[in-house]
């Protein structure tokens, strides 16, 4: 074994890019053994690889290259397991981010593809499966007052409720009577969160669906009410407004894509 060696034999030794090599040289963090005066060549002992060892193992948990360079002249035992019960601790808080956001992503790739599926001409009788949901408290709206007022008073309460605003959202109207009465205007607001508290039952549902801003929905309650008279169901429960196509995926919000289910028998 040579005594010293050139960055890109000791690159090949250790398994660090001579890139990153020369990062750690810059900052300060990982120095050569030695430099040629006349071209300023890096050349590192074997030994070295010793300390490149514990920059890497850091790295790979993680651990911010300052921590690292902080940490390095005066390490134990002791300061090492603290150091990485800290790192446990943060990684734990990102894996639960990580799962989240998968779940998200889950959550909203499912109704986006219901939404492509959909054809708002037609209503249908469809078997659904349970949905966990977070109910939000019920909605107070005043004479003439707009949709979104209420809406965004569910958004502000969002941090309170625990509950993750980029999860869909939807409305829910107590009974099918009280959504007919007034389509636009839900008596609570929900988010579709799996790790809700309530749930929509599985069972039979009365699937319809209608484009438009949120709330615009009096049509489709009629037709619904219609289909149900022609068909002899029985509309039970309440029904459920789902933003499947909002401003997520559409620019235009005429062409949002709402549906609306209610249980039958």
């Amino acid at each position: 074994m040579k005594e010293f060696l050139p960055v890109k034999e000791f690159s090949k030794l250790s398994g660090i890019e001579t890139t990153t090599l020369r990062y750690w040289d810059e900052i300060g963090l990982f120095s050569p053994a030695k430099r040629d005066p006349d071209n300023n060549y890096r050349y590192y002992t074997p030994v070295q690889i010793i300390q490149v060892n514990f920059i890497s193992v850091l790295s790979h948990l993680q651990v911010p290259l300052k921590t690292i360079a902080e940490i390095e002249q005066t390490r134990t035992p002791e300061s090492i397991m603290d150091l990485i019960d800290r790192q446990e601790h943060q990684l734990d808080r990102q894996m639960r981010q990580l799962r989240e956001c998968y779940s998200i992503i889950h959550t909203r790739r499912e109704l986006i593809k219901r939404g492509l599926r959909a054809d708002p001409s037609k209503l249908s009788v469809e078997e659904m499966p349970e949905r966990w949901l977070i109910i939000g408290p019920e909605n107070n709206f005043q004479p003439g007052e707009a949709f979104y007022v209420p809406f965004m008073r569910f958004c502000d309460q969002a941090s309170a409720l625990r509950m993750n605003l980029s999860y869909p959202i939807g409305g829910m109207h107590t009974s099918f009577d009280r959504f007919l009465a007034d389509p636009g205007r839900p008596d609570h607001f929900y988010s579709i969160d799996p790790t809700g508290n309530v749930t929509r039952k599985a069972g039979k549902y009365l699937v319809g669906y209608t484009k438009g801003y949120y709330g615009v929905l009096e049509a489709l309650a009629q037709r619904m009410t219609n289909y149900a008279k022609e068909h002899g169901l029985t509309l039970t429960g309440p029904a459920f407004a789902t933003y499947l196509h909002e401003e997520t995926c559409m620019r235009d919000p005429d062409a949002y894509l709402s549906q609306v289910s209610v249980a039958v028998e």
